[in-house]
């Protein structure tokens, strides 16, 4: 009997712990189908920003209207004229416009803002056109480019930017021993990879028409805020960061950015969650860059500048901590 419970002991421990990873994996598994899924199986119009442009009386009705056909869909805001109206869209104030005339209907649409979203506009105004009796007619003011009208290099490009950042702080907490070395190398892997990104998407795809050394100045910027997250962290947290890291910026950011419909496409609160993530926040200030002059980049620019903060404010306490253990006095 003592000469088999040495070896049952680490045979049972084993046992427990491959169970404990084949029901860690499972769940981990599980939640990212869930994580990835949802948003798309649950994508519909919330409160989309819309603008009307019609007579006195008729754009109130027009409002009942479209909330009667669809609750909630549309956050409907009405404007003087066809000019305002234009101004909203091309200030990422609203995502479109139905203009009535007298005997026409105009769909102002932005296919830059979310193709989806403008599908969804013109399906409504059509359909408004189609009962009212009237010509519609669809104008794309601020359209995506004619090498990619659906806009999928902005879609598939800010994914790579975003685990480009996490993919390069992980290799740099086991490249590099030294943290001015991690930030030397965090710092250089940014401008090359914002640089080189940005290239493809804007000279080989043909995605972006914006200026290309702003719009690449938003990828370095959304690479930095991810990758130094990572790196601050792992730093202080070990291991976890680099878990922790992995869940903010691929399993709820990237699902959560919008980038393949819009945030108001998404369950809320997770729209707006998502654009409170590196991945949301790149996605959008690139999107608002290269096809809208800059317009309505404060908030995204902030959330970026933000994670950068914490980054480098968890990358340097950590130093602290780690200076104290080192100098206090050993037993």
């Amino acid at each position: 009997m003592s000469s088999t419970t040495p070896m049952s002991a680490p045979a049972s421990t084993e046992r427990r712990r491959a169970i404990a990873a084949a029901l860690g994996i499972a769940t981990f598994l599980t939640v990212m189908l869930v994580a990835f899924a949802l948003p798309a199986l649950k994508s519909a119009p919330r409160d989309v920003p819309l603008a009307i442009v019609a007579p006195d009386g008729v754009a109130q009705q027009l409002e009942a209207g479209l909330d009667q056909a669809q609750p909630g869909a549309f956050d409907v805001t009405i404007a003087t004229d066809p000019d305002a109206a234009r101004a909203l869209i091309e200030n990422r104030d609203v995502y479109g416009a139905l203009v009535v005339g007298q005997d026409a209907l105009t769909v102002e649409i932005a296919s830059a803002a979310s193709p989806a979203v403008a599908q969804i506009i013109t399906g409504v105004g059509q359909a408004l056109a189609a009962q009212t009796g009237v010509e519609a007619t669809v104008e794309d003011v601020v359209p995506t480019s004619a090498d990619d009208p659906r806009a999928i290099g902005l879609s598939a490009g800010a994914l790579p930017i975003a685990l480009g950042g996490l993919a390069a702080g992980v290799a740099l907490t086991q490249l590099a021993k030294r943290p001015s070395n991690r930030l030397i190398g965090l710092a250089t892997f940014a401008v090359a990879a914002g640089f080189a990104m940005t290239a493809v998407l804007e000279f080989w795809f043909g995605t972006f028409t914006g200026d290309y050394w702003v719009t690449s100045l938003v990828a370095i910027l959304g690479i930095l805020a991810t990758g130094m997250t990572v790196l601050g962290l792992e730093r202080l947290l070990g291991r976890a960061g680099i878990g922790l890291s992995a869940l903010l910026i691929v399993l709820i950011g990237n699902p959560l950015s919008g980038l393949m419909s819009a945030p108001e496409m998404l369950p809320q609160p997770w729209g707006a969650i998502g654009q409170l993530l590196p991945p949301g926040a790149t996605g959008t200030m690139l999107r608002n860059v290269a096809f809208f002059d800059g317009a309505a980049i404060a908030m995204p620019l902030t959330v970026l500048l933000v994670w950068l903060a914490i980054g480098l404010g968890a990358f340097a306490l950590a130093g602290v901590l780690h200076r104290r253990r080192g100098a206090a006095p050993q037993a």
